[in-house]
């Protein structure tokens, strides 16, 4: 390993490599503070790029750094404005965009830089000194463990409801798994529930649901209850992070760092389902006090999801490159410019080409110290955006909303379905539904039901829960996810009574 870390360096501090580094770092991070675009797309569209450069090692080392700086720069527009860069930063508008409303939105910004590059760094050391062992790991996961890992995601919905709101946080889960099951099912290859139209026959974007759940109701709240931004004054303060709150956030990096390394090394998991279940232990384990802070501007829960998804981020690639299998739907692009490189990813890919397999790995800990310095420094200058008035903010936030669902599938129906959308969420969102519970239930569904149906095949039933170990011991801690909260909710309300009893 010293051996391969060594010649990794010689390999990623080359001049062109430092300069692949930097530009995919700047380039990723624009990417993923735009609405819709995200690292897939940009990838893909560089991909006869790269493949002119004809250096594996520069190619590739470029565009992780895409990859890894969508990720990073996609919590701007989350904090900011609520309309998620990438999928992956969903989870840290929970709490991010609360706090710029409060008038923090540098302290957050902040907060995000710090986690992200102590994840994606974290996330680094653990790929250098693990990606052997956990490539026979992660074959171990199968479809009857994807399908469990996936109820354990949906299990999580308590850690996105409000005191007395799990009712309606199931309600908006069975929607998002509902809404999953528009266009091509996994079984069987013929469209369903689109009504005879066409656009659907592949179902809903994501983005497409991402920005009507968040983005237009945010604009379509400014119109209707105007509220001033910036605080009293105006202007954009409280950049530091006080001694408490790093106290408070520090354990929770590392945890989630760690959480969502191991997350990120399964195929199929990636960032998104990192960063949500990074937030839902978090806010689980949290002191009950602490608990109703989440969702309103909690510094933990913007830590959680920031050094989660970037962990998982990182994690991704140690399938990619010790096994060949994509970890995530970027990964699965990365893996076709390897092969178009002429670079066949797998277990001896370490032996075969060192140069590549530790190059990638040492530009990550140069790529996250590139992203901190160009991102801190820039934070009260981006952080300005939300000075500028609500006449011109509304329109900059639904052109990026229009301009993101129209991108993402380049179909036009897609903007009457994100405006149907918002309007719907809107009206949940005055009713006082949760909607983060509704986007998961779509993200995991698809997966779900693909796994599904795959273990149902290979066992010719159900017996695949029982049959494999892993599977039951998943769903169990699934149920507990489920009727713990439960739990503690009747035992608080019995003590509540019983010491207004015994006060009376």
């Amino acid at each position: 390993m010293l051996e391969g870390i060594l010649i990794g360096l010689q390999t990623a501090f080359s001049v062109q490599n430092l300069l692949m580094v930097i530009a995919g770092c700047l380039i990723g991070t624009f990417i993923g503070m735009l609405p819709g675009l995200g690292p897939m797309s940009i990838i893909a569209i560089m991909i006869p790029v790269v493949l002119s450069m004809g250096d594996p090692s520069a190619a590739l080392i470029l565009l992780a750094g895409v990859y890894y700086g969508a990720i990073f720069g996609g919590s701007t527009s989350s904090i900011l404005l609520n309309a998620p860069g990438v999928a992956g930063t969903v989870a840290s508008s929970f709490d991010g965009y609360p706090m710029a409303r409060q008038g923090k939105a540098g302290k957050a910004l902040t907060i995000a830089a710090i986690a992200s590059f102590a994840g994606g760094t974290l996330g680094a050391i653990l790929l250098m000194i693990f990606a052997p062992v956990l490539s026979s790991v992660a074959l171990l996961f199968h479809s009857a463990e994807y399908f469990a890992l996936m109820v354990v995601g949906l299990s999580a919905i308590a850690a996105f409801a409000g005191t007395g709101q799990v009712a309606k946080a199931i309600i908006m889960t069975l929607l998002g798994l509902i809404m999953a099951t528009v266009g091509e099912g996994a079984l069987f290859n013929l469209p369903r529930f689109t009504m005879g139209i066409m656009d659907l026959q592949s179902g809903f974007g994501f983005i497409t649901l991402a920005m009507a759940m968040f983005a237009l109701p945010e604009a379509l709240f400014l119109v209707l209850k105007p509220r001033n931004l910036q605080g009293d004054d105006g202007a954009i303060k409280d950049l530091r992070i006080t001694r408490s709150e790093a106290k408070a956030i520090a354990p929770v990096i590392g945890r989630q760092s760690v959480q969502g390394f191991f997350i990120g090394v399964l195929p199929g998991a990636g960032a998104t389902i990192a960063s949500f279940l990074g937030y839902a232990v978090e806010r689980n384990i949290a002191p009950k006090e602490q608990k109703k802070e989440f969702g309103k501007g909690s510094v933990k829960g913007l830590a959680a999801p920031e050094s989660a998804n970037n962990a998982a981020c990182t994690g991704s690639f140690v399938p990619l490159l010790t096994l060949g299998i994509p970890g995530s739907g970027t990964t699965a692009i990365l893996l076709g410019a390897l092969i178009a490189l002429n670079v066949t990813p797998g277990p001896r890919l370490m032996i075969d080409a060192p140069q590549i397999f530790w190059a990638v790995i040492m530009s990550m800990f140069i790529g996250n110290f590139v992203l901190l310095i160009l991102n801190l420094p820039l934070i009260p200058y981006i952080a300005k955006v939300l000075t500028i008035p609500h006449n011109y903010l509304i329109p900059f936030i639904l052109f990026f909303t229009l301009m993101g669902a129209y991108i993402g599938q380049n179909n036009a129906t897609e903007l009457l379905i994100l405006v149907g959308f918002g309007v719907c969420a809107t009206a949940l969102k005055f009713a006082d539904y949760p909607l983060a519970p509704l986007l998961i239930g779509f993200i995991l569904g698809g997966m779900m039901e693909d796994n599904f149906s795959r273990s149902m095949q290979l066992y010719d039933g159900v017996s695949f829960i029982w049959e494999r170990p892993m599977t039951l011991c998943l769903l169990m801690i699934a149920v507990l996810l489920v009727l713990i909260p439960g739990y503690r909710e009747r035992r608080a309300i019995t003590r509540s009574r019983a010491n207004s009893d015994g006060h009376f």
